[in-house]
């Protein structure tokens, strides 16, 4: 038995990057091996908070590998949730629309594809398959191996707002939360008992996105 969890890392306030920039963090994090290709971009309507690998537009884009120019939508939950239908994201459900824009296995080319996406216009996310546990220090922090760890950038038209700890299976509170434009999320799952909730960001991806988000980045933790 295991709990998912997505952690997020963001700049202290709801910036969002250049494209040049965006890019370049994507780029950076295959080349230092926190992340495996391939790759997948995405552009329209997005959720921060909508889990990666379950019924998200991200984790679509990741496990089916649709072609590109396919448009993936917010799959339903499986259950009637009306009581949730008013409650925002991680408590209730998401509701997003985007076209894979490209895909591929060489990080450079994600450079260019950004370049032609509608970057600033509509939400964008660079989704990566799984976290590279061919790095040490990838493996040692989540002290397995585990090809679900799905990765994605997201760099949002409009900010949203991201809990800073939140069970997506409880009651909403009024929790902290934090407004994102850009941010970097990851998931895994892990066995009870063996990394607390409370543990700080992955130290081999905050050293990368620290380069961008400064050093007073903000990272937070949804689980459930």
């Amino acid at each position: 038995m295991g709990i998912w969890t997505d952690a997020f890392i963001a700049p202290p306030e709801p910036t969002l990057l250049r494209s040049e920039a965006f890019g370049r963090l994507a780029v950076e994090l295959a080349r230092e091996r926190v992340v495996r290709a391939p790759w997948g971009l995405l552009a329209g309507r997005l959720c921060v908070n909508a889990s990666l690998n379950w019924g998200s537009v991200s984790g679509q884009a990741r496990w089916d590998r649709p072609p590109v120019g396919t448009v993936l939508r917010t799959e339903e939950y499986p259950w009637d949730t009306p009581d949730l239908d008013d409650d925002p994201p991680p408590w209730g459900p998401s509701h997003e629309e985007a076209r894979l824009l490209a895909c591929g296995e060489k990080v450079l080319d994600i450079l260019p594809a950004l370049r032609a996406a509608p970057y600033g216009d509509e939400d964008i996310a660079v989704v990566f398959a799984h976290m590279d546990f061919g790095n040490r220090a990838i493996t040692d922090y989540f002290r397995y191996e585990d090809g679900r760890t799905t990765l994605a950038c997201f760099a949002l038209a409009r900010r949203q707002n991201r809990p800073l700890s939140a069970h997506d299976c409880g009651d909403m509170d009024d929790g902290p939360v934090l407004a994102v434009r850009t941010c970097v999320v990851h998931t895994f799952k892990h066995a009870l008992g063996r990394l607390g909730l409370d543990g700080g960001p992955l130290p081999a991806l905050a050293s990368v996105t620290s380069r961008y988000f400064g050093p007073d980045q903000v990272s937070g933790k949804t689980w459930g």
